[in-house]
C-alpha cells in the first residue's frame, strides 16, 4: 500500500523496484491519440509483451466505456445497482442471552419517587404488591411508584420489617403489571451471571451486570448482622430495592447495600437480601 501510495501524488518513484525506460516515438502502427509504451532494453522482452497486453486492455475498456455511453444516451438506463443484503429484525421473543432476560423483568421493576429521594422495587404478586427496602420508605407517608411504561401511581407503605430491611407497598391498578418471577437464591454458584435493575442516580429502567461474588457474606443491613449475596454487578444509589437476577430472569435477590469509597461511587461490591429469605417476610406483611 506504502509503494502504490508514493506513485499516485507523492512525487517521483524511485528506488531499485522502480525502472524508468527512456521515452520513444511512437509507433506508427498505434491507434492515433494512444502513446506507445516504452521500448524496454533487450533483457526485458517479456516485459514488452506484458505492456502491450495492458495497452490492449485499455483500449478495449474505453471502447466498451463508449458503447456503454451510448446506450444510456439512447435511453436505457443501467441496472440499479444491488441492495447489500441485511438481517431481517429479530422478533423480541428471541433476543439472545441476558438481553432476553433484562425485556422479561424489566415490566416488572418500578421506581420509587420520595420527596427526599427515591428508590427502586418489583411486583411481587398481581394484587398490586411491591418488595423494597425498609430504609427507602422510613418515615414516608407519600410514596409514587412509576412504572417502566411511564405510569405514576400513588403507593401506601403496607408494612415494613427494618431489622431485614424490607417493606411492602400496596399500589391500586396493578393488577395486569406482571409479577417477577421468584427463584433460590439457595442455588446460586459463585461466578453465576446476574443483573441488577432499577433506578440508580434516579435514572429509571437502569441494567448492569456481573457475578455472583460471594454467598452469605455477612454485612450490616437494619443495624443488624445478616448473610447476603454479594455481586460486582454496578449498584448505585437509587439501586436499593431493585431485584437481582439469575440468567433465567428468577429474582434472586434485593439489592440493598454497597461499599463505597470516599466519592460514595460503586466500587464493584454490593449486597442483596437473599430472596429466600426476603419471600416470606414480604408473604408475612402481605398477609397481616
Amino acid at each position: 500500500m506504502v509503494r502504490e501510495a508514493a506513485m499516485i501524488g507523492l512525487g517521483r518513484p524511485s528506488g531499485p523496484e522502480f525502472v524508468t525506460p527512456p521515452l520513444t516515438r511512437p509507433d506508427a502502427s498505434v491507434m492515433p491519440g494512444v502513446r506507445a509504451a516504452p521500448r524496454p532494453a533487450a533483457p526485458l522482452r517479456g516485459g514488452r509483451l506484458l505492456l502491450t497486453a495492458v495497452l490492449v486492455a485499455a483500449v478495449t475498456g474505453g471502447a466498451a466505456g463508449l458503447a456503454g455511453a451510448a446506450v444510456f444516451a439512447g435511453g436505457e438506463r443501467p441496472p440499479p445497482a444491488a441492495a447489500l443484503p441485511r438481517a431481517a429484525p429479530a422478533p423480541a421473543g428471541s433476543l439472545p442471552g441476558m438481553s432476553a432476560t433484562a425485556a422479561r423483568v424489566l415490566p416488572s421493576v418500578v421506581s420509587i419517587e420520595l420527596r427526599r429521594g427515591g428508590g427502586s422495587g418489583f411486583v411481587v404478586d398481581g394484587r398490586g404488591h411491591i418488595l423494597t427496602n425498609a430504609h427507602v420508605v422510613r418515615g414516608e407517608s407519600d410514596v409514587t411508584v412509576v412504572l417502566s411504561d411511564g405510569r405514576r401511581l400513588e403507593a401506601r407503605v403496607l408494612g415494613a420489617d427494618d431489622d431485614e430491611d424490607l417493606a411492602v407497598l400496596a399500589v391500586d391498578g396493578l393488577a395486569t403489571l406482571p409479577p417477577a418471577t421468584l427463584g433460590r437464591s439457595a442455588e446460586l454458584s459463585v461466578g453465576e451471571q446476574v443483573l441488577a435493575i432499577g433506578s440508580p442516580l434516579g435514572l429509571s429502567g437502569t441494567v448492569t451486570a456481573g457475578i455472583v461474588s460471594a454467598l452469605d457474606r455477612e454485612v450490616r443491613l437494619g443495624g443488624s448482622a445478616r448473610t447476603a449475596v454479594q455481586t460486582d454487578a454496578s449498584i448505585n444509589p437509587g439501586n436499593s430495592g431493585g431485584p437481582l437476577v439469575n440468567a433465567r430472569g428468577e429474582v434472586v435477590g434485593v439489592n440493598t447495600a454497597i461499599a463505597a469509597g470516599r466519592g460514595g461511587g460503586n466500587i464493584g461490591i454490593g449486597f442483596a437480601i437473599p430472596i429466600d429469605r426476603a419471600a416470606p417476610i414480604a408473604e408475612r406483611i402481605i398477609r397481616n
